[in-house]
This record gives structure tokens, C-alpha cells and sequence, in this order.
């Protein structure tokens, strides 16, 4: 899978494409995607940047949702805990995941200027990390693997 979110494509498709998955999901699942799940999923779709916690907040806040930190936390640790979303640890904030509900170790492409996040694809039990685990006798279980640097869009603007 190519990596997602520099790329230019159909944003209002990518959307409404992942919501309607998500949403798919709970049906099939039996789990409970309330208003206010979904409207952090919604805010979390809307941009491929990671959203920090109290910025999710201020939002809901502003919308009339609640203004006490467990809704923005509670909401986000349901959508973590279901594969709907990543925690981005370099930054403390949150992304939509690019492929819901697919089995996948991803990778983030952070950017240092625009705070951009693009998820890739990788596979932590091949390659060097995987040898040097089975060297050691050790199991990968989970992986982070965040990478910082300038994105395609800012690197762009910059060489102007």
C-alpha cells in the first residue's frame, strides 16, 4: 500500500469512503460509534495531521459537545482501541487510520514544517528489525515507527 496523505486525491471521497467502512464495522461488531466518536473520527478524517487531544476538545467544545478532557479521551481511546485511528507519540496527537479495519503495521511520515502525517506500510517481523529479533530469540508484538522530516507540499514551497 502506498503511503497515504501527501498524495493529491479525492479527499471528500477518502472521507466518506473510511467513514462508511468505520461505520460498516460497528454495524458488523456490535460497537457503538456515538455522536461524539463519530465526530472525532469526522475531525480526524478531514486532514492527514495529527490532532492533538485538547485541540479535538476545543472543537467539540465549540460545537457544543462537551468541554471536560475524558470526551475528547474517551472518544479517542475508542477509536485507537478499534484500529480507527493512530497515536502519533512523537507529536502526543492523533491521526485517522488510512486503512481501517485491514490488518496492518504502519509507519508514519511526519513533517516537521506542516505537522502532515502520511501512513505507510511495514512489516517489522522482515528486514533488519525482524533479523535481529530472531536473533535474540525476541517476538515482535508491535512496532512504532515514526519518521520526521519535510514533506512533498512543503519542500515544494520552500524550492520557489
Amino acid at each position: 500500500m502506498d503511503p497515504i496523505g501527501f498524495s493529491k486525491h479525492n479527499h471528500a471521497h477518502c472521507i466518506s469512503g473510511n467513514l462508511a467502512q468505520i461505520e460498516a464495522h460497528c454495524r458488523a461488531e456490535g460497537l457503538q460509534l456515538t455522536p461524539v466518536r463519530r465526530r472525532v473520527l469526522e475531525m480526524l478524517l478531514h486532514e492527514h495531521r495529527a490532532l492533538g487531544a485538547y485541540d479535538i476538545l476545543d472543537k467539540l467544545r465549540a460545537e457544543g459537545h462537551g468541554s471536560q478532557p475524558p470526551v475528547a479521551y474517551r472518544a479517542l481511546d475508542f477509536l485507537v482501541s478499534h484500529g480507527f485511528a493512530h497515536k502519533i507519540e512523537r507529536l502526543n496527537a492523533f491521526v485517522a487510520c488510512a486503512h481501517p479495519g485491514k490488518a496492518h503495521d504502519p509507519a508514519f511520515l511526519i513533517c516537521r514544517k506542516c505537522d502532515g502525517v502520511a501512513e505507510a506500510q511495514t512489516q517489522p517481523t522482515r528486514g533488519q528489525l525482524g533479523t535481529s529479533a530472531r536473533i535474540a530469540g525476541f517476538q515482535i508484538e508491535r512496532t512504532v515507527l515514526e519518521a520526521e522530516g519535510v514533506c512533498p507540499n512543503c519542500a515544494e514551497s520552500a524550492a520557489l
